[in-house]
């Protein structure tokens, strides 16, 4: 069975996150059972868009058919998307006859009829659900980092009165009003 393999990690830093940490024992998993790893597609970015290059390519040699399986670390590593967004996803890897399995989640296997529609609406609405808790963490930093550096007497970001040009040149400021 031809298997392709999907990596995602969130940080665009190299270091910060090793896609090789998933890539490895996927391989090695896949050629435990017996699977021939058509290719790896990998992502540095976040699961919470589909505006993921590796992602889409490899749904759209899931439909030209190249490979009968995606093998994946986990549900959260394929989509954080929701519930909806994750479920089209199979659905039209199912339709092409590609399946999807996890390493981490030995209940997430496709190719499994009894496979449990209802376990993989939990679980996307569970990755969804971190992303969201990521996010909010995230935001809590940036607010106590801000306010630690006000009372250094620093700020947070470009001076005041300072303009960012380079945004209003990608908003289209400079074309509008140029004459």
């Amino acid at each position: 069975m031809k298997t392709a393999i999907y990596v995602r990690v969130s940080k665009e830093e190299e270091g910060v996150q090793n896609p090789d940490n998933q890539i490895e024992p996927l391989i090695k998993y896949a050629e435990s059972l017996g699977f021939e790893v058509f290719g790896v597609y990998q992502d540095r970015v976040s699961g919470g868009t589909s505006n993921r290059p590796q992602f889409q390519r490899m749904l759209i040699d899931a439909q030209q058919h190249k490979f009968d399986m995606i093998l994946v670390w986990s549900l959260d590593r394929f989509s954080r998307e929701g519930i909806l967004n994750t479920l089209k996803y199979i659905e039209k890897l199912k339709a092409n006859n590609v399946a999807l399995k996890s390493l981490q989640e030995s209940w997430l296997d496709t190719r499994d009829e009894s496979f449990g529609n209802l376990l993989l609406a939990i679980f996307s609405w569970v990755a969804e659900q971190e992303r969201s808790r990521i996010s909010e963490r995230t935001k809590a930093g940036m607010k106590r980092a801000k306010i630690r550096l006000e009372k250094e007497g620093r700020s947070l970001g470009r001076p005041k009165g300072s303009k960012d040009s380079k945004t209003r040149k990608k908003g289209g400021y400079y074309k509008r009003y140029q004459k």
